[in-house]
């Protein structure tokens, strides 16, 4: 018997560099490659022209935004959508939107799936009724045991509701070895670094809960000063942000030693010209890409003892891991990598091989469509 394809409609806020958007578009690609029709619904963005290219079919709707009108309006728009084109699955990957399928979901029978990306604060029972849109699906993915745990703990969801799947990196494109020497020059030429500079990578959209602050704080307290670091990511808005932070590098005297850069397109190349790469978030990420993607490309890697990151990461093995918010810790944490012999080939093919095994794009998406199929009866031809 032949399974009937499948039409899948993924919605998120937006489809701009991020994890969540960069796993949406993985599973829409995958569907297509199927034989399925994948749908994304999305305020567009950076990533919107990639899945067009790549035949998904993608629907320009304001579902960012958190108006609680254009909530009801984008659920009644959905299920209209959903019944006159035969959808088989709603997913979901952030809160505002979720309402709007939820609603749709229940105005079609349509089985309705979300994934849980982050686990979100609340500090009131009406931020926590917000959130808890997410525990509604019928099926919840979380991206990480610690988000997984989060949710049962928090939303009271039984365990046979919640499947862990990992984020997947695409091990083709995180692989030093496809790095040209161009993409390598033309970067460190960006970046205004030579090819003997120890580079300390900082990757992340600009936000205070990165640690930016704390990562300028522990350069000042470095023993080592040969050394550069680069902050690289946008600041989506955060004006201001950004300029207290070029103040505080002032003030601590790094103006000559860091750079800040906007987002680039070519991640690889800039995880190859990094000595080390830190992940010095505030708060704890539902998994975090950067170490991940990191070790990929064979570069260790130091980030906060937070989240997911303690899943990724075993301490003294294939990373280090530093208190949230401790400046001194990750400052002698990263005299010490930059005091030890860089990686040799075994050893950053040892980081590849650990992240191949239990993180790669392959599997996730396998998985995730395993999900898909689970969740819908099987239909002959």
């Amino acid at each position: 018997m032949t399974t009937q394809p499948r039409h899948v409609i993924q919605i998120i806020p937006s489809l701009s560099a991020g994890g969540a958007e960069q796993a949406c578009v993985d599973i829409a690609i995958a569907l297509k490659a199927a034989g399925h029709r994948a749908t994304i619904i999305s305020s567009g963005g950076g990533l919107v022209r990639k899945v067009e290219e790549a035949g998904v079919e993608h629907i320009l709707r304001p579902v960012h935004s958190k108006n609680p009108l254009t909530i009801i309006a984008n659920g009644i728009w959905l299920a209209g959508y959903a019944r006159r084109h035969k959808a088989d699955i709603l997913h979901v990957r952030s809160r505002a939107p979720a309402w709007s399928v939820f609603m749709a979901a229940r105005m079609t029978g349509i089985f309705f799936i979300s994934t849980f990306h982050a686990a979100y604060k609340f500090s009131s029972g009406i931020k926590k009724f917000y959130n808890s849109v997410m525990a509604r699906a019928d099926k919840i993915i979380a991206i990480s045991d610690f988000i997984a745990q989060h949710i049962r703990e928090t939303y009271g969801v039984e365990a046979s509701r919640i499947c862990t799947i990992p984020r997947g990196i695409d091990m083709d494109r995180f692989n030093p070895a496809q790095v040209m020497a161009r993409s390598r020059t033309d970067t460190r030429d960006a970046w205004r670094v030579s090819a003997d500079d120890n580079v300390i990578l900082l990757p992340g959209r600009l936000s205070p809960i990165k640690g930016h602050t704390v990562f300028i704080e522990a350069l000042a307290c470095m023993q080592r000063t040969d050394c550069v670091a680069v902050i690289l990511g946008d600041d989506q808005g955060r004006v201001a942000y950004r300029q207290e932070l070029k103040d505080l590098i002032a003030a601590k005297g790094l103006t000559a030693r860091v750079r800040m850069i906007d987002h680039t397109q070519d991640m690889p190349a800039a995880y190859a010209l990094a000595r080390l790469v830190v992940a010095p978030s505030l708060v704890p990420e539902g998994f975090g890409r950067v170490p991940v993607e990191a070790m990929a490309m064979g570069v260790p890697v130091i980030a906060t003892k937070l989240g997911g990151y303690i899943e990724t990461i075993r301490d003294g093995d294939n990373g280090v891991l530093v208190p949230a918010g401790d400046a001194a810790a990750l400052a002698t944490a990263m005299d010490t990598l930059l005091s030890t012999p860089a990686p040799d080939a075994a050893a950053r093919q040892a980081l590849r091989d650990s992240v191949a095994q239990l993180y790669n794009k392959k599997t996730m998406v396998a998985t995730t469509l395993g999900v898909y199929d689970a969740a819908l009866p099987k239909r002959a031809l």
